[in-house]
């Protein structure tokens, strides 16, 4: 099993979302992130005062899947999350040794 992670663009999760869903991806989890890397933050308006803030907004993405699956995932993360600016994200891939379902014990794949 593998776990995939992406720090992504917040504007590109639907079409991630749609296309990993389409190969069957049943479960991901994915919270708002905040980071600064080559990209700089834009600056912003408020109450009439320009600011920049200190970071840029993002999504994370992590799932874990069969290895079958990793291959297919991160290229739909590919493909449908590049706007070919910098920005675009990152894609980190690891190993699951183990997984296991609360509910029922299920460990393993079945555990997905």
């Amino acid at each position: 099993m593998k776990k995939i992670e992406a720090i992504i663009r917040t504007s590109r999760f639907d079409q991630i979302h749609t296309c990993v869903s389409k190969l069957g991806v049943k479960f991901l989890s994915f919270y708002e992130i905040k980071g600064m890397g080559f990209e700089h933050a834009r600056q912003e308006m408020y109450r009439g005062v320009s600011y920049e803030p200190a970071y840029i907004p993002r999504t994370k993405l992590e799932i874990v899947v069969p290895d079958d699956l990793a291959e297919g995932v991160i290229n739909c993360i590919l493909s449908e999350g590049k706007t070919g600016e910098i920005g675009d994200g990152k894609i980190f891939v690891y190993d699951v040794k183990e997984a296991y379902r609360i509910r029922n014990s299920d460990t393993g794949e079945a555990a997905l």
